[in-house]
């Protein structure tokens, strides 16, 4: 039986709800991508309702569809050339005047549209009332009212889109803005020399495309130069002389006074469709905001804020972890009852188990973490941090929209770099991609819990935060020295759009976390994988060396030795004995194998690294676990699983013993972490500077400073610690 099959995008302002409605909507029946050709996100999601199978398209956020940015690009681009079944506009009813900018701009690309007024429960506590009805009759639009962050509403919606879809709907005039006598005598004009000269064998309306000409609209004019060929100089030279009439007539450019009628045109149907009751209501996130973004405590409570996230990450995330790190011991102990001695059995248990599962185990913290980030953005509080960090950003010569990027950099510094695409000046969008990598992204996050672990006990929750912290700083001293030299400039101003607070959706903040967990596990699958493997190669390699002892013999002169003492001895000293016996042969064999490891291409790589890491307190198997983490910082923890875990005992708790028993102490512990934080980052980050600066130098500059100060900060916290008598 052949399935009905519908296309509907779902457009609307950023903070709009639309997001939360797709999720809603999809579930975690959704893909997330890229748009061909531009690294904007994009996510699609497929359901079967109401026997359709839907495509549900989440178009990016933005407030008008006029080309400057590339989301509006996108977004507009989708509409006109993909032609949904459907759009669905998400309007903000809380804030109706802003979110019909964008509504209107829909009207006039002639697709079929519905509005659905989000957040009215919102608009409700405000004292705000909303005439769907009028609203429809007026702009011939379906509209219905939803609440996404309840789930209301949305059944609803998805049946008007269906009925919408499958209707003939003829395209009236009066869903369109009326403009001035002026305009529309230019735009009638336009349109008639299209018509007569064109055949109809342009891709968009022709009203349409007559009024994006005299906006000026680069896009549409290239489309006409491709679609038109010879005749589009006449088109475009009559565009210029009415343009030019325009901007005589009214003494300002047309795409100005346009935008001006547009604006006016919404005033009346708000004014029509919309009343305020007189009657006091209280503003919940105004009366928030009060405390949570005063200038005296909300800075304190915002940071405590980020230590409980780590807190929490840390303390919440250690029983998953344990869960998970039996199972992989359990899987190591079978394997290696399983398989007889043999090169696949030291690939499997050595080189896979040890180096993939020694990070898996952290899958729990990352979530966590994640989820964390999500609640800031879903709640509204994201906004509220970039607010409350503008003053300390603007001793760097940013503004508090920059925080934003970099607070994102905690989850990853991929997109946080892409994020910077926002601010609008260049040396501003330099400066932030240049330290935005200080800030500790999710994939240091098992480094710091495997040290701070280790060394640290019930402080380690703290001692992590600190390390974030740390980041933040050398940002902000960072960005100071930029600015004052590389980057001179001055203060960009800085107007900040706090959304209203709103409960998140448990299962939209699940989504956020799993989309971004997905991510993780496909490195364990690829890069941490085929890692893992390589260091093992190159840490088992060359297999036959030269030891220093005959540790084979000396094993057996124990075992003889201990055999005849139990035969002159109880029951209890026979259990001592044996136990001794095992301890001595089992530090043998630890022994000969760091040897082995130490003699093999890795060691000898680690030993021309030695003299570098020894003054901040590493030993060389640090030192190539650090190198390796240029890759993929993940990589660092199984290249430290591969070389720590060979000195380690069989237990679940393999690296931590490992780590404990190479020689490495708290202080040195701490170092790793610091220079963890700073030092170059990671192949991905390398590739995102690239891309974003245009530039090889900012890219050759960012690996170079941050490694250099990385170095430094360790070597100052290392023999810092040393001669205040700390180990």
């Amino acid at each position: 039986m052949h399935q009905k099959r519908l296309t509907i995008a779902l457009a609307g302002n950023p903070n709009s709800g639309k997001t939360t409605i797709f999720n809603n909507i999809t579930g975690t029946r959704q893909k997330v991508g890229n748009w061909p050709g531009v690294t904007v996100e994009k996510k699609e999601g497929r359901i079967h309702k109401f026997g359709y199978d839907l495509k549900i398209i989440d178009l990016p956020g933005t407030y008008s569809l006029t080309p400057f940015s590339i989301e509006e690009i996108v977004a507009r681009n989708f509409v006109l050339d993909e032609t949904p079944d459907v759009v669905i506009d998400i309007i903000d009813a809380s804030n109706l005047e802003r979110s019909l900018y964008l509504a209107t701009q829909l009207r006039e690309l002639d697709c079929k549209v519905i509005f659905a007024l989000n957040m009215a429960d919102l608009a409700r506590v405000r004292g705000s009332k909303i005439d769907a009805l009028k609203m429809s009759d007026l702009l011939d639009v379906p509209v219905t009212f939803t609440v996404g962050n309840k789930n209301e509403g949305i059944d609803t919606l998805l049946e008007m889109a269906i009925k919408l879809a499958e209707s003939e709907v003829s395209n009236l005039q009066k869903r369109r803005v009326k403009y001035n006598k002026d305009i529309e005598s230019a735009i009638w004009k336009l349109q008639q020399h299209i018509e007569d000269n064109t055949d109809g064998n342009l891709p968009y309306n022709i009203r349409w495309t007559a009024i994006k000409l005299l906006e000026d609209d680069k896009i549409v004019k290239e489309r006409i130069i491709e679609k038109t060929g010879a005749v589009s100089g006449d088109i475009l030279q009559l565009t210029d002389s009415l343009r030019r009439h325009l901007r005589e007539r009214f003494d300002d450019d047309p795409e100005i006074i346009m935008t001006d009628e547009r604006y006016g045109f919404i005033a009346g149907i708000v004014k029509e469709v919309h009343t305020t009751s007189t009657r006091e209501r209280i503003d919940i996130s105004r009366n928030i905001d009060l405390i949570l973004t005063n200038r005296f405590i909300g800075f304190p409570i915002f940071v405590f804020f980020i230590w409980a996230m780590f807190q929490l990450t840390f303390t919440l995330g250690e029983y998953p972890m344990e869960m998970i790190d039996g199972i992989v011991g359990w899987s190591s102990a079978v394997i290696a009852g399983l398989l007889p001695e043999s090169l696949l059995k030291d690939l499997l248990l050595n080189g896979i188990i040890a180096g993939v599962g020694s990070v898996i185990v952290f899958l729990p913290n990352i979530l966590i973490l994640f989820f964390c980030i999500s609640l800031f953005e879903d709640t509204g509080y994201m906004s509220r941090s970039a607010f409350l960090m503008d003053k300390i950003m603007h001793l760097i010569g940013l503004h508090g929209k920059s925080f934003i990027p970099m607070l994102m950099g905690f989850g990853c510094n991929v997109p946080a770099i892409m994020a910077t695409r926002a601010l609008e000046s260049e040396k501003d969008r330099i400066l932030t991609i240049l330290i935005t990598p200080f800030m500790s992204c999710s994939a240091k996050l098992p480094v710091y819990i495997v040290l701070a672990g280790t060394f640290f006990g019930p402080r380690a929750g703290t001692v992590i935060f600190s390390v974030y912290l740390l980041g933040i700083v050398f940002s902000v001293v960072t960005g100071r020295i930029f600015r004052s030299t590389l980057l001179k400039g001055a203060d960009a101003p800085f107007v900040m759009e706090l959304p209203p607070y709103r409960v998140p959706m448990l299962k939209s903040l699940f989504i956020h976390m799993w989309d971004r967990g997905k991510i993780f596990l496909k490195k364990m699958g690829g890069i941490i994988l085929i890692g893992s493997v390589i260091i093992w190669a190159l840490s088992a390699f060359p297999r036959y060396i030269q030891y220093s002892r005959d540790y084979d013999a000396e094993i057996a002169d124990v075992k003889t030795t201990y055999a005849l003492k139990m035969q002159a001895v109880d029951r209890a000293g026979k259990a001592r004995l044996t136990e001794e016996s095992e301890a001595i042969v089992s530090a043998l064999l630890n022994v000969r194998q760091v040897e082995k490891t130490e003699k093999s291409f890795m060691g000898r790589i680690g030993k021309a690294l030695e003299p570098l890491f020894a003054p901040i307190g590493i030993d060389w198997r640090g030192g190539v676990a650090l190198v390796s983490g240029f890759v993929a910082k993940e990589i660092v923890v199984s290249t430290m699983g591969v070389l720590y875990a060979a000195d380690a005992d069989e237990k679940s708790e393999a690296l931590h013993s490992a780590l404990k028993a190479s020689g490495m102490t708290p202080l040195s512990a701490l170092s790793m972490m610091v220079f963890v934080l700073l030092y170059l980052p990671c192949l991905a980050t390398v590739a995102a500077i690239r891309r974003e600066t245009g530039s090889l130098k900012w890219m050759f500059f960012s690996i170079f400073y941050s490694t250099s100060v990385a170095w430094l900060a360790a070597f100052v916290v290392y023999q810092g610690g040393r001669l205040l008598g700390y180990s």
